[in-house]
């Protein structure tokens, strides 16, 4: 009888103890607009809070990513693979073997002007996007894949040699975002396209970041692009980063708020983080 006594006493414990869910798996996979290229204090951004499964130390923006999950509450063990300057082919053809797991979610990003060789040929990033979803789904047939549909590169704009010169700098982002949408209605096993140009975009028609780096930064305007005018500033990555954190979660980046601390981590001022969310 003391026995059953004590075995009561320790399943009444047991149901009283509060359950932890277990954390939410992410993989995102891309070049240097994921792991913060040109950008110091973004890519060295608290790289033990994340696994880079090449063993290089990035932080970037999944750790970014990872810094407002646990902000707001969530729970994700979160992953990268990055190789700078590839494109989607790459990471199928060469890394499939490392990506390869049964993630709940994965975010892909392909090369910023959709082809290294071809310019705004959206080709390879609608196979590559499929065969890489196909490759996921394999492993975890409820994964849901998203593309990242990447900014427009003020080099590639007002540049006479680049692709878009002489275009209105929204062109290219949207013109990057069409291709990724024609990628995503090419494989059922794509969930959605993370609009990240589009909010570089809307931050430019507000007036919060400079149209043209070129001609240098008004007062108190933030420049989105790093000094290559190519690759993401601080402001630029953190933007990206909040737009896949609402994207991936369904939170309202707004949320964050004032006081988020990553902002402050990478010195953006608690006014500039909040018009970028």
């Amino acid at each position: 009888m003391p026995n059953r006594n004590r075995i009561a006493a320790v399943l009444v414990g047991l149901a009283t103890l509060p359950v932890t869910a277990c954390a939410e798996t992410i993989l995102f996979v891309g070049n240097s607009f994921i792991f913060g290229g040109n950008s110091p204090p973004v890519q060295e951004f608290q790289p033990e809070t994340v696994t880079d499964l090449n063993r290089e130390g990035m932080g970037g923006v999944p750790a970014l990513f990872e810094a407002f999950t646990r902000e707001a509450g969530l729970s994700f063990d979160v992953s990268l693979e990055t190789a700078s300057g590839m494109n989607l082919d790459f990471h199928h053809d060469q890394k499939a073997a490392l990506i390869a797991g049964a993630w709940d979610h994965v975010v892909v990003q392909g090369y910023s002007t959709l082809d290294a060789d071809a310019p705004g040929d959206a080709g390879k990033i609608i196979d590559y996007s499929a065969r890489l979803a196909r490759l996921f789904h394999a492993a975890n047939a409820q994964v849901e894949v998203r593309l990242v549909a990447t900014w427009s590169r003020a080099d590639q704009t007002y540049l006479e040699s680049g692709h878009w010169f002489g275009k209105p700098i929204e062109t290219m982002a949207l013109d990057v975002r069409a291709a990724y949408d024609r990628a995503a209605a090419h494989s059922s096993y794509i969930r959605a396209v993370i609009p990240v140009g589009q909010a570089w975009n809307r931050a430019i028609a507000d007036g919060i970041a400079v149209r043209n780096p070129y001609q240098g930064v008004g007062t108190g305007q933030i420049n989105l692009w790093a000094a290559d005018n190519y690759h993401a500033s601080v402001y630029g990555y953190y933007l990206e980063a909040l737009v896949i954190f609402g994207s991936v979660t369904g939170y309202d980046p707004r949320s964050l708020g004032r006081e988020e601390q990553a902002a402050a981590q990478l010195g953006i001022s608690p006014a500039k983080a909040v018009a970028l969310q």
